[in-house]
């Protein structure tokens, strides 16, 4: 099994990378995000490398030379974070994550709502649901959960029975 102090976590090289994070970005969307259709994926790959990617500070994980993950931040907030389906439950999103909150200890987060997995992923990691959007922020009917780390007297979650 692999262990996260087998992963290294290194800034992006550039642009030239970017081909093979979208790959990972497909890998680990087609295993997780199950209520989007084929158009949806298509949707939003066709804006990873003009919109997403150009906006966000980029942090690559590699296995054995190899981009296997990579999260994105933007100040305090984590925009993405995508494990290739062959490395989940490894680790390595953990080790990404935990990047994250070493540098912003007050990192905020969103998630699918129809992505259990992910948001119970960040629950585990000490994250909170702060708020709920109906609509992605495409205006697509893709409910989001807002996360934020959770601190005595702080942060107060909301209920979503």
């Amino acid at each position: 099994m692999r262990t996260s102090k087998e992963f290294v976590l290194r800034p992006c090289e550039g642009e030239g990378e970017w081909p093979a994070l979208v790959r990972i970005w497909r890998s680990a969307v087609e295993a997780t995000h199950d209520f989007l259709t084929a158009e949806d994926v298509d949707f939003y790959e066709s804006r990873m490398l003009s919109d997403y990617f150009p906006a966000v500070e980029l942090t690559v994980a590699e296995f054995e030379e190899t981009p296997v993950a990579f999260s994105g931040l933007v100040g305090n907030s984590l925009e993405m974070l995508f494990v290739d389906s062959s490395y989940r439950g490894h680790g390595v999103g953990s080790a990404l994550l935990s990047r994250a909150i070493e540098r912003h200890p007050d990192l905020r987060l969103d998630v699918n709502e129809q992505n259990p997995h992910a948001a119970g992923f960040y629950q585990r990691h000490g994250f909170v649901v702060l708020s709920r959007s109906a609509t992605d922020s495409d205006g697509r009917p893709f409910p989001i959960l807002h996360m934020g780390r959770s601190t005595i007297g702080a942060d107060t979650p909301i209920g979503l029975g």
